[in-house]
């Protein structure tokens, strides 16, 4: 009697103690890569031939508004048991440490407090961020009534009082190209889209995600063309590996900002560019990614380092992608904004930098997962040291336009990114972030 009483106070001790925290393993904070080397990421580099297996996910919710395309085959299948899946885009090379990311310690942080300094001095610039933008499916029938401008029309003109605006582009635009047969959702956009693009202030698009070679390597070819036409720069693909991986230079109030895009995120390995091939710019070997990091910084004072990474409609980010955030600013990126899942996921300090692991849609179509209408304009204030401020404007993605929130959801969703964010950050009701307890 005595023994069962004993063990039953044991075991009820044991379930009433809160849940630790996931240790902070050694090898999640990659050590700082030198140019010839691979930080320690589950990466494999693709064969040319080869198609990547994705990972085994959750079907998600269907994508209410988009159009598939005729007799749709899914654009990734779980194992063992195929399943068809909308827009499942997980990534192709699976790791075996997706799961709970390193919360993060001030060691692990490198005990530099993220942010721009109140007493910084000297010239800034103004940086702003925002998640996919996409010119098909009901998106373009409605810009078709209602006006490619209409998309911009509730944002007040922000993008034109700042010094640089990037978007994720994430539809090829070309009228002719032909689509992707091994995906059920196939995207493509009118050039015109472009022009009100430009006009309302973008000025520049990463193109390094998973359907910019939705209509192939012609589709690809012609949406740089339409691109360079109108002087939009892109970073993330090209008509080689070279163009690829180049970074695009930008001078701002005497301070030079370096622009880099890489996606974790290929429905296969042929999409990613080589020598004398047209394709994306690849990290599931970030050997290359991290030589340009390193290379550019010698020659910019800001690094900004655009990525497409993670799962789709999952709030939390991962190991996966916290090794890679982590490498690139080890690498030396001095900011790193991060997209792709179609939520909004957490904000990480790291060595004073910061890494925003996803900013979710932005001109997009409207899913079935609420989570999905959230997001926001990441603002970053950058000195010429690489400090920077980080302040999100909240936003609801409408369908096919971004419509600032009201103060209490603004406030909500302020609240939900602080929460995703493991205790590392405060968001204050301007939406200006800080490091927790500094």
């Amino acid at each position: 009697m005595i023994t069962a009483m004993l063990a039953y106070y044991f075991a009820e001790d044991r379930s009433s103690r809160p849940a630790a925290e996931p240790p902070a393993a050694e090898s999640t904070a990659s050590p700082s890569p030198s140019p010839l080397s691979t930080p320690e990421l589950p990466a494999v580099q693709p064969a040319a031939t080869a198609t990547p297996q994705p990972e085994a996910t959750a079907t998600p919710e269907p994508t209410a508004t988009q159009t598939p395309t005729p007799e749709p085959t899914p654009e990734a299948t779980p194992s063992p048991t195929p399943t068809p899946e909308p827009e499942v885009t997980s990534s192709p090379v699976p790791s075996p440490e997706d799961s709970e990311p390193d919360q993060g310690s001030n060691a692990a942080q490198g005990g530099a407090t993220s942010g721009l300094p109140e007493n910084a001095g000297g010239q800034t610039v103004t940086l702003n961020f925002a998640g996919d933008v996409i010119f098909a499916g009901k998106v373009a029938e409605l810009l078709q009534k209602q006006g490619y401008n209409y998309s911009y029309s509730a944002l007040d003109g922000m993008f034109k009082k700042d010094d640089l605006t990037v978007v994720n582009l994430e539809t090829p635009i070309t009228t002719g190209g032909v689509g992707a047969a091994n995906k059920q959702y196939v995207f493509k956009g009118a050039p015109e889209a472009l022009d009100a693009l430009k006009a309302a202030g973008v000025d520049a698009v990463n193109l390094a995600n998973n359907h910019t070679l939705d209509q192939g390597e012609q589709g690809l070819l012609d949406t740089l063309k339409h691109l360079n036409t109108r002087g939009i720069p892109y970073v993330g693909a090209g008509k080689n590996s070279k163009e690829a991986y180049t970074a695009q230079y930008f001078e701002r109030n005497g301070i030079k900002i370096a622009l880099l895009g890489f996606t974790r995120v290929i429905p296969e390995s042929n999409w990613t560019a080589g020598a004398s091939k047209p394709g994306l710019a690849a990290v599931y070997d970030s050997t290359e990614a991290l030589k340009t990091i390193a290379a550019v910084k010698k020659k910019a004072d800001i690094v900004v380092v655009v990525a497409h990474w993670g799962k789709e409609r999952v709030e939390q980010y991962d190991s996966t992608q916290q090794k890679l955030g982590r490498s690139f600013i080890d690498a030396g990126a001095d900011l790193v904004i991060g997209g792709h899942p179609h939520v909004l996921q957490g904000i990480e300090p790291y060595k004073g930098k910061w890494i925003a692991y996803s900013t979710g849609n932005f001109i997009f179509t409207r899913s079935a997962t609420p989570a999905t209408w959230e997001t926001a304009v990441f603002q970053a204030e950058c000195s010429i040291k690489g400090q920077c401020s980080l302040t999100l404007h909240p936003m609801d993605a409408e369908l096919g336009r971004p419509v600032p929130m009201n103060d209490a959801d603004g406030q909500l969703l302020l609240n939900k990114v602080q929460s995703l964010s493991a205790g590392l950050i405060r968001i204050g009701n301007d939406g200006r972030v800080t490091q927790a307890g500094r």
